[in-house]
């Protein structure tokens, strides 16, 4: 008789964080997941190994494959698959209007905006596994909830991007406060986003922090969950003071909420 190996399988929705937990077994060293194209490292906390992985907000709906890789003390690697089953989630259409500027750019706003596109999406490249979240995410602005995040957006009648983060109600001057422990990757101001931070949580997990009225930390610095990074604000294109909230994980475009909802612990 042929014994038939069935995988795992995990569900998320499109546009979400996935958390993958698997128990510690005798004579493992470290656990890796191979998870579209990259590989992402699992940290062990007391008996578990734990990882999150970025379903984006347009993955294909159904089953994609993935590999755990459990790497032994003597040196082999014992590869395991595993199924994401992806579910289609519909998000709706925004229309908003903001600054003609924002909407139709010049040649020098142009080129100043794909470079920062194309340096955003270098950090974002990055799976760092110097840094774990092993402390649950927390909202930047405690007790808030958010908005928007997936919506297809129509800026002064021109359709663009979904909108990749959460829109939190704040005003000019409200604190913002980092979601976990992080390095600062990136502080400064960007055409789009204005006075913005990103902060590197390790696995490859980023947060953005956007339209700030000010920039309270710089490029390098190690920053505690909770701690004040700068203030909301009205800066970049917005059509008032608040605040935007992204999450990438793997570069995968996901719902911040979706990552404070998932247990750390």
């Amino acid at each position: 008789m042929i014994a038939l190996f069935l995988a795992v399988v995990f569900s998320a929705n499109q546009g979400s964080a996935l958390q993958m937990s698997f128990p510690h077994e005798a004579g493992v060293k470290s656990v890796q997941v191979v998870w579209e194209a990259k590989t992402v490292p699992a940290y062990r906390l007391h008996e578990t190994w734990t990882t999150l992985l970025g379903v984006d907000l347009d993955a294909k709906p159904g089953d994609h494959m993935a590999a755990v890789l459990f790497t032994m003390e003597d040196g082999r690697v014992d590869k395991r698959d595993v199924v994401v089953k992806v579910v289609e989630k519909k998000y709706p259409t925004t229309q908003l209007k903001v600054d003609d500027r924002y909407v139709e750019l010049n040649k020098a706003d142009l080129a100043r905006a794909n470079r920062e596109t194309k340096e955003m999406e270098k950090i974002y490249s990055n799976i760092n596994s110097e840094i774990s979240p092993t402390a649950s995410f927390t909202v930047p602005i405690p007790d808030r909830t958010g908005a928007n995040f997936g919506h297809r957006r129509i800026f002064n009648g021109e359709p663009r991007a979904p909108h990749a983060g959460a829109d939190l109600r704040a005003t000019t001057g409200t604190p913002i406060h980092a979601t976990n422990l992080g390095r600062v990757a990136l502080a400064k101001n960007l055409f789009f986003t204005g006075n913005t931070v990103i902060l590197d949580h390790g696995l490859g997990i980023y947060s953005l922090y956007a339209h700030l009225s000010r920039i309270d930390v710089k490029p390098g610095d190690t920053v505690k969950n909770g701690q004040i990074i700068g203030l909301a604000g009205a800066t970049g294109r917005v059509t008032g003071p608040h605040l935007h909230w992204g999450i990438r994980v793997q570069g995968a475009r996901v719902d911040p909420f979706t990552l404070v909802k998932t247990d750390q612990n």
